[in-house]
């Protein structure tokens, strides 16, 4: 029997503007914005190098007052070959960054980026 191969995973996740998402997307983290649908656009991917986000419209963000409560509900995980040069870059275009590169117990080195609707995304490296 053959095995089906799973080739990647895209998380979604929910903003409250999809156009204004993307560029955040776009301008302070350097992604490029794949496709942005709808009019106005109500669902949009953006990626960088294999990573890619998808971004859907959402009233409130279902995450938003959750996600102000604890301390790291993180919603993506990408992994990265240079957490710390990666870190450096996100902090010079101003991003948030609720916690700086911390070497965890599991084996990785992640630092974490909140976006203007309160998704925390995870950046890591296993060196």
């Amino acid at each position: 029997m053959n095995e089906t191969t799973l080739k990647s995973i895209v998380p979604i996740l929910f903003v409250s503007d999809v156009t204004a998402s993307a560029a955040y997307f776009r301008d302070t983290l350097g992604f490029a914005i794949d496709f942005l649908h709808g009019s106005p656009p109500f669902y949009g991917s953006v990626s960088r190098g294999a990573a890619r986000l998808h971004l859907r419209f959402v009233h409130q963000p279902n995450f938003a007052e959750l996600a102000a409560r604890e301390i790291s509900l993180i919603l993506a995980t990408v992994e990265v070959s240079d957490v710390h040069g990666l870190f450096k870059e996100f902090r010079a275009r101003g991003a948030e960054l609720p916690q700086p590169p911390t070497r965890q117990d599991w084996g990785g080195t992640d630092f974490h980026v909140r976006d203007p609707d309160g998704n925390v995304i995870s950046f890591v490296s296993f060196e």
